[in-house]
């Protein structure tokens, strides 16, 4: 063996790895240690807890800046809005919590009752000296006082719990693979519903509960051809209902409209762009908006979101969009990990519902879309629309601990008394290995080539 001229064997060094073999790169580790993080059991349950507290405590903060000045010109105590919306906040969050603790099977059995409600609380809204007309919609109920209940709100949590348990029970009996038990009964109900809430001429909330149905169908994987069918219809019944109505006929033509037109017939439009254009990147400043001294309507309800942008800038408005986002992607990965059809139906379907009805109003409020008339889910100024949402939230939360996973992590951070941590060691062990779902059900038997 060779030696050095002290007589000592000669150090080795360690040479350059060999062409082709990646270096060990700071950002890689960092892609893989946000990677294994967002792989964690509980990602999801944080995400939808923090998510939509964070959106709507931001959302009372907007409600309370851009509802003073329409406060004050109804000769209003300035906060009065956002005492009205923090106390609705409360009361969901009362509803939610209660949710999040609730076991699936007495959210299963809520179902039905809930459905009825709704139901009878639509029909009276038809029932004269009952039912309110609010911006030339019959869709109200005064509970006396200033307080107001919209039951078409409550129609679109009916759905989801009721179209997911009868959907979870058709599919236990194998009976989904027959078209006719996929569609009935869940698509006469809808369109029950749907009658209800047209009566009132709600179309913006008939769009929400459309989506929902077509969100149902996708999930119990429906074949193509009848799916497209009844998307045919949907639509067919859609623009007629566009073209009999000069408001809906206006609303469409002032899609990217720069200019508030004839009449000012795009002038709520026209002015939620220029809210938008004036925040610039950081905004003007939280209470400093232009657009709510009058110019724009609606601002503190439909277009809450305008006033985002005009106060807190190209930031604040993108935080709101992230935190949708991430509220999505965990609503979609508690449905696609799940093994009860009974929570991936309504985890979808509660997932569709959120993401469809915020597509929708920051659609309007940037011109993509015609304005509907739907409020941005725990945004926007509402009681009614605000009760239904936070449950709602809660079902996902009770869903996400329900986790086999989440639910020994869960329990490793918080042990009862009396109970050891290798104790919840073993039972998480004893659970065997997790299967992976897709969102969509798998057929136990093949169809046919012509079904899908």
């Amino acid at each position: 063996m060779p030696t050095s001229r002290t007589g000592r064997p000669p150090v080795r060094r360690a040479g350059r790895p060999p062409a082709g073999v990646p270096r060990d790169n700071p950002v890689r580790r960092l892609y893989l240690r946000a990677r294994k993080a967002w792989d964690r059991p509980l990602t999801a349950y944080y995400l939808i807890l923090g998510g939509s507290l964070l959106i709507t405590v931001l959302g009372l903060v907007m409600v309370y800046s851009a509802s003073q000045i329409t406060a004050l010109q109804l000769s209003l105590p300035g906060s009065y809005f956002f005492r009205k919306q923090f106390l609705a906040a409360l009361i969901g969050g009362v509803l939610l919590f209660a949710a999040s603790r609730m076991p699936v099977k007495l959210h299963r059995a809520l179902a039905y009752p809930i459905l009825a409600g709704a139901v009878f609380m639509m029909v009276l809204v038809q029932v004269p000296g009952i039912g309110l007309s609010v911006n030339g919609n019959q869709n109200w109920i005064s509970l006396g006082g200033s307080f107001q209940i919209q039951p078409s709100e409550f129609g679109k949590l009916a759905l989801v719990l009721w179209g997911a348990d009868l959907l979870a029970r058709k599919q236990d009996k194998r009976l989904l693979t027959q078209w006719k038990h996929m569609l009935v009964p869940l698509v006469p109900a809808a369109f029950m519903l749907l009658g209800l809430i047209m009566l009132g001429g709600d179309m913006g909330t008939a769009i929400i509960l459309t989506a929902i149905l077509f969100g149902l169908l996708w999930l119990a994987g429906a074949p193509t051809r009848l799916f497209v069918g009844v998307l045919s219809v949907a639509l067919a019944i859609g623009f007629l209902l566009i073209r009999t109505s000069p408001n809906r006929m206006s609303r469409l033509a002032c899609i990217g409209a720069t200019e508030p037109g004839p009449h000012d017939t795009c002038w709520q439009a026209v002015h939620g762009i220029y809210a938008l254009a004036s925040g610039g990147l950081f905004g003007s400043g939280l209470g400093a908006s232009v657009e709510k001294w009058g110019q724009l309507p609606e601002a503190h309800t439909d277009f809450i979101f305008a006033i985002t942008g005009e106060e807190l800038g190209l930031a604040g408005t993108l935080s709101v969009l992230a935190l949708f986002a991430a509220l999505g992607y965990a609503g979609i990965r508690v449905a696609g990990r799940t093994e009860d059809p009974f929570v991936r139906y309504a985890a979808g379907g509660v997932t569709t519902w959120i993401t469809a009805q915020a597509v929708i109003n920051i659609g309007a409020v940037l011109g993509l879309l015609p304005i509907a008339g739907v409020p941005l889910p725990l945004f926007s100024y509402g009681g009614s629309a605000l009760l239904p949402t936070m449950f709602a939230i809660g079902l996902l939360i009770a869903f996400a601990r329900e986790d086999p996973a989440a639910r020994a992590a869960l329990a490793m951070r918080q042990p009862r008394f009396g109970r050891k941590r290798d104790a919840v060691r073993e039972s998480a062990r004893a659970a065997g290995p997790r299967r992976w779902n897709t969102m969509r059900r798998r057929a136990s038997a093949a169809r046919s080539s012509g079904e899908r």
